[in-house]
């Protein structure tokens, strides 16, 4: 049985099995991400909290990168998608937290759900094609490859941690408070 809890989020399940529970508990972080956003105007999506420079638009475009970057650039051994594809990262290794400044809250918005949605997609994929311990199609620099169960762990540590900042933020935008 599948539980709602007062924001909207589906909690995780109690009983699943590791999959289900590693998936439960990353859209549970997702839509945390998501509730912590919503109904923001651009100048609160581009507010900060000194003296940090984070920004809870900066959070949204640098989750979708780092969902494009471990679900469809490593595990699914796909090329980057746009926008991440034009960027010199080298150059510019904050452009996803920087750049954010100049989109709109819902290109943001949608730039984060539809790599979303291409995550899902690539991790159904992945499952279709072995278990949790499938390796992903693309190695690292060592010619290592991190597990699928590997990969969702390190998404719900990001984004647990990344929630975490998203809190302080709204908090110091409009007082909304909440785990």
């Amino acid at each position: 049985m599948t539980s709602v809890d007062e924001q909207g989020r589906l909690e995780p399940p109690l009983d699943g099995d590791e999959a289900a529970t590693l998936l439960g508990f990353l859209d549970f972080h997702r839509a945390t991400l998501a509730w912590k956003c919503a109904g923001l105007d651009a100048a609160a999506m581009r507010a900060t909290l000194p003296p940090s420079p984070l920004t809870l638009g900066g959070l949204l475009k640098h989750l979708a990168y780092v969902e494009d970057h471990w679900f469809s650039h490593v595990l699914a051994g796909r090329e980057r998608t746009a926008p991440f594809d034009a960027v010199d990262w080298t150059a510019t290794p904050d452009w996803d937290w920087d750049s954010a400044a100049h989109d709109s809250p819902g290109q943001l918005r949608g730039l984060w759900e539809d790599t979303v949605e291409r995550s899902r997609a690539a991790v159904q994929e992945a499952l279709a094609d072995g278990d949790l311990s499938r390796r992903a199609r693309r190695a690292r620099g060592d010619g290592s490859a991190p597990s699928l169960r590997w990969i969702l762990v390190h998404m719900v540590e990001e984004y647990s941690r990344h929630n975490g900042h998203a809190d302080f933020l709204r908090e110091s935008i409009d007082g909304s408070t909440g785990e």
